[in-house]
């Protein structure tokens, strides 16, 4: 054995390129110049105090039931103009057939929640199934003869 023929068992860790585009923008984690790197003089007191008060997160403002409420079911809208055009009289509408003819899309690999809107008219009885229905839909639902079935 000479000292030529050693290896190290590990490779030695590259330290990761920083300040080329990407996530680390601007100072690329590497801090500011100017006051904040000189020694002695750092920032005012009154200064600070209003860096303090100032929002630490983005989202937490007026909208902020819209954006978070991860909770809130996302149905997907049918009207009942496209259940007149696509279905006959008699046939079941679910939220498998609705994906199967076209009307809705896949949510994350799966059918999604359906709901039912009153825009357009419904003459035939179609029973529905697994969907959720307006209060107008409802009623153009009753009207044709169809069934609503949860």
């Amino acid at each position: 054995m000479q000292l030529h023929t050693l290896r190290p068992k590990t490779k030695r860790p590259r330290p990761e390129p920083v300040g080329r585009g990407g996530k680390r923008g601007k100072t690329s984690g590497k801090g500011g110049k100017g006051q904040t790197a000189r020694a002695g003089h750092k920032i005012r007191p009154e200064i600070r105090d209003q860096i303090k008060k100032l929002p630490k997160r983005r989202g937490y403002g007026r909208n902020r039931s819209r954006t978070v409420r991860s909770e809130r079911a996302a149905y997907a809208p049918v009207n009942l103009a496209a259940l007149e055009a696509q279905y006959a009289a008699g046939e079941v509408v679910s939220p498998a057939s609705l994906l199967a003819k076209g009307l809705v899309r896949r949510v994350k690999g799966r059918a999604p929640k359906v709901k039912i809107l009153g825009v357009g008219e419904l003459s035939k009885a179609v029973v529905v199934r697994g969907c959720v229905a307006s209060e107008r839909a409802q009623e153009a639902l009753a009207k044709a003869g169809a069934t609503l079935e949860r």
